[in-house]
């Protein structure tokens, strides 16, 4: 897999024509409801006394990206509601207009550190992110809910978290794991689909025109995991074949459907293209990272900067690998990796247990993996 240039953070599409548009008498209050009623949140920012020069600075430019945050999350309200045409990667500009005010937030803090308020739900460092402004949050997610919507021809699965832990389970054992390894591949699996679609089914992408679906391929990345799992079927079949029958009613149901909006055939071949080779080292990577959601962090940097990781994990000392390669950190940043405050974006390199920590962002998704991967545990020992 080439390295990605998408986010993975809340939900990576354009299904123009399957927007539900309400009736018009539901429009105003919609936008009243959604939008309108963030102008009666708290003011952004009172302004304290005696602010230097360089606070009030960063005051202002705090107080102008939250307002254009806003002023962008109305525009796609209004446009949706109305049905109006959107414009190619609709969910850039939000996600740009979000990072902007994130980093402004965080210039302020650093400014002046009395302003870092609370926690806030979304779990994000309260330095980076003012609880005050969870309503503008919550609304760029339903934005993208509806922007990545899946295709009408979309094919569900009902159980699309117990087939992403199968599939990386069965790939793993193919790959040589025994039982305990093979299930935190299994686990390390369902952390990747919540990172790459914050747990949602066959969507599309509202900042990308190539990765679509649920592990948010390309189609050469589909296409490789297609053959890379011709080649483990019949070993698949011979240990599970409850699976591999699984595998053939779902080949014969996708047909000649795009295989990334089937649920099945989308996890299994990004699993294959990008993490069935790297599965064998599962078991000294659980014995570096002994946290389960650094063992997924992990992973999903080898759908973002895939051939540096892929070295790291060569290296004798993982954690203290550096990377220092421009490109490659404006990739992390790309992916909300040192993305935020001009202290981060200063950063000329790091080392993967920096990176690591560094994702922060990913945290609530990984929680949330990690809560359903133990429900499915649990209802397999019942």
């Amino acid at each position: 897999m080439g390295i990605k240039s998408h986010t993975a953070a809340p939900t990576a599409a354009l299904a123009l024509g399957l927007f539900f548009t309400p009736p018009a008498s539901m429009v105003v209050s919609l936008v009243a409801a959604v939008i309108g009623n963030l102008s009666f949140m708290p003011p952004a920012m009172g302004e304290p006394a005696a602010l230097t020069k360089k606070q009030s600075d960063a005051l202002n430019t705090y107080n102008d990206s939250r307002g254009h945050f806003e002023s962008i999350l109305s525009q796609r309200r209004a446009q949706i509601n109305s049905s109006k045409p959107l414009p190619n990667l609709p969910g850039q500009a939000l996600y740009l207009a979000r990072n902007n005010m994130m980093s402004a937030y965080k210039d302020l803090t650093d400014a002046i550190p009395s302003k870092i308020g609370g926690p806030n739900k979304y779990g994000i460092p309260p330095a980076y992110f003012s609880a005050d402004n969870e309503p503008l949050l919550d609304e760029y997610r339903r934005l993208f809910d509806v922007m990545q919507a899946p295709p009408a021809n979309a094919q569900n699965s009902d159980t699309p978290f117990k087939d992403v832990v199968e599939l990386g389970t069965a790939i793993a054992r193919a790959r040589g794991l025994d039982a305990v390894n093979a299930e935190a591949a299994g686990r390390i699996s369902l952390g990747l689909f919540f990172a790459e679609t914050n747990g949602n089914q066959n969507i599309g992408n509202a900042r990308s025109n190539k990765y679509k679906g649920s592990l948010q391929t390309g189609v050469p990345e589909d296409q490789n995991g297609r053959r890379k799992w011709a080649t483990i079927k019949k070993s698949i079949a011979a240990f599970d074949p409850a699976l591999n029958a699984r595998d053939d009613r779902e080949e014969a149901r996708a047909g000649n459907l795009d295989h990334r909006y089937n649920h099945w055939t989308a996890v299994r071949d990004g699993l294959m293209n990008a993490h069935a080779d790297i599965f064998p080292q599962v078991p000294s990577i659980v014995k570096t990272l002994p946290d389960p959601i650094d063992q997924m962090k992990l992973f999903e940097l080898i759908q973002i900067i895939p051939s540096p990781t892929k070295s790291a994990l060569k290296s004798s000392n993982l954690l203290n690998y550096r990377i220092s390669d421009p490109t490659i950190m404006g990739y992390l940043r790309n992916n909300s990796v040192f993305t935020f405050g001009q202290a981060d974006r200063a950063k000329t390199s790091a080392t993967f247990r920096e990176i690591l920590d560094a994702m922060w962002l990913f945290n609530d998704k990984f929680e949330r993996a990690l809560a359903e991967f133990d429900k499915i545990k649990a209802r397999s020992k019942s």
